[in-house]
């Protein structure tokens, strides 16, 4: 199991957030709160599931029963300020906003589904006692810097009952720990995947051996006339011509060369192949070291005479580079959207930066995540342990670099790298890594599949002949 697919203790602490923070005079800040992640107004971010649990938890009056779902029921209301939603972030994104009775009919699926997954969770067997939900109560107040009598006069001026809110939040636990229970259960790995798996992870290894190449490069201005680069290309043409007689490299490259790097005679330095230009690591692929390029190699840059300086040696199958860092986690809501969540974490990304913030400090006031009390340490992780989406972002990081906002199906991740180290690992559990990263990439089909087939034997009775229109 990876690490952001979170406990449910944690996911439903997040979920409140939004209830306990919600909009009005009634809702105002305690005198000692601190700001929020970014000072301007707004609610604290959380999981779009805490606001339908808002919704259900205050029927508008006059509102009736649109759809019956198992033991459940969807009211037209909830479809309405659903719909809505959805035509809000379409025009938000960009995107032509969907017909209201478009919008109507997504809203209600969207609910239906919801409700299916709630009343599974409920007869699934799966329990949580009395102690560990007040626990996760207490750490929403903790969370949002109340008392727990606070969050219950906030819950109440909200028009939230508590016992619903309660009720609510053992609902999204339960279907947590369904949902994980269920959906892995579905996913098999065989052993040829994983034999494929290591085999191509071998293959990248090679492909992927860290090279130092050294360059003579002669740039051309992207605005440069016909006249003057050819100029530009027989200078080029001179030094390798030059170096492939016989004259030294580095002598030439000083000479010649127009890179950053030419008092070192162009050396580049020893990277990784995949941190290189693909140009550069073809036009070196046949060469053996010492050996400089048969011809130029042309970019946007200009032109680039190359030798290669070292190959090293093929990366062994049972090491691997792990990585430990840290995150800040928001999870958006339908009051406060994916791209404002992103500009948040921006911000707070500049304040780091700019040294206005500390990364940990900043992780145990904001994130929501279990790891918040830690500084947002997610501590050693060797490669598969997280979601792909998050594991490339860090993967392409330097030691101590900030991304910037990276979403994943958990929300949106600023991340840091602060250390990485290269462990030899056995090939059992080599083996165990490879299942685990193969099982990852076939959760979220699984995921949709087992949706599918609940909502395919629930019991759902369509009531509200206007949302059919």
């Amino acid at each position: 199991m990876t690490l952001f697919r979170m406990s449910a203790l944690a996911l439903a602490a997040s979920l409140a957030l939004t209830l306990a923070m919600g909009t009005g005079p009634a809702n105002a800040q305690p005198a000692n709160a601190k700001p929020a992640l970014d000072t301007r107004s707004g609610p604290t971010p959380a999981a779009a599931a805490a606001e339908e649990a808002a919704a259900r938890a205050r029927r508008i009056p006059g509102d009736h029963i649109a759809v019956v779902v198992n033991s459940e029921v969807v009211t037209a209301g909830e479809i309405a300020g659903r719909a809505e939603r959805l035509r809000d972030e379409a025009r938000r994104s960009g995107q032509p906003a969907p017909d209201l009775l478009s919008a109507r009919e997504a809203a209600r699926e969207q609910l239906i589904e919801e409700r299916v997954l709630v009343t599974y969770a409920r007869d699934s067997g799966a329990r949580v006692d009395e102690p560990e939900l007040d626990r996760v109560v207490a750490n929403v107040a903790v969370q949002n810097r109340l008392t727990m009598p606070q969050l219950i006069e906030r819950l109440k001026a909200d028009g939230i009952d508590v016992k619903r809110f309660r009720e609510n939040m053992r609902d999204q636990m339960l279907q947590e720990r369904v949902r994980d229970r269920e959906v892995v259960s579905r996913i098999r790995v065989t052993d040829g995947e994983i034999d494929t798996y290591l085999e191509e992870r071998q293959a990248a290894a090679r492909t992927n051996a860290p090279l130092n190449i050294a360059q003579i490069l002669v740039p051309v201005p992207s605005d440069a006339s016909a006249a003057e680069r050819e100029a530009r290309k027989q200078k080029a043409t001179l030094a390798l011509t030059r170096v492939r007689s016989g004259e030294n490299f580095t002598a030439v490259s000083k000479e010649l060369s127009d890179d950053a790097n030419r008092d070192r005679g162009g050396e580049i330095g020893l990277r990784a192949a995949n941190r290189l230009p693909d140009l550069f690591v073809k036009a070196v692929a046949n060469l053996a070291p010492g050996q400089v390029s048969p011809e130029l190699v042309v970019s946007e840059a200009g032109y680039h005479v190359l030798k290669l300086i070292e190959r090293q040696a093929s990366a062994d199958a049972n090491v691997v580079t792990e990585t430990r860092a840290r995150h800040i986690l928001l999870r958006p809501s339908d009051r406060l959207p994916p791209e404002q969540v992103a500009r948040r974490l921006a911000e707070a990304k500049r304040a780091i930066e700019v040294g206005r913030a500390k990364f940990e400090d900043l992780a145990k006031e904001y994130s929501e995540d279990g790891t918040a009390a830690n500084g947002g340490d997610l501590g050693w992780a060797p490669p598969g342990n997280f979601v792909p989406e998050f594991e490339a972002a860090m993967d392409a990081l330097p030691l101590n670099g900030i991304s910037e906002p990276v979403q994943s199906r958990f929300g949106i991740h600023l991340i840091q790298v602060l250390e990485r180290r290269e462990t030899k690992i056995d090939p059992q559990k080599l083996r165990d890594q490879a299942r685990g990263v193969l099982r990852e990439r076939k959760f979220e089909t699984a995921y949709k599949e087992w949706v599918k087939d609940l909502r395919d034997k629930a019991f759902v009775e369509l009531r509200d002949t206007e949302a059919n229109d």
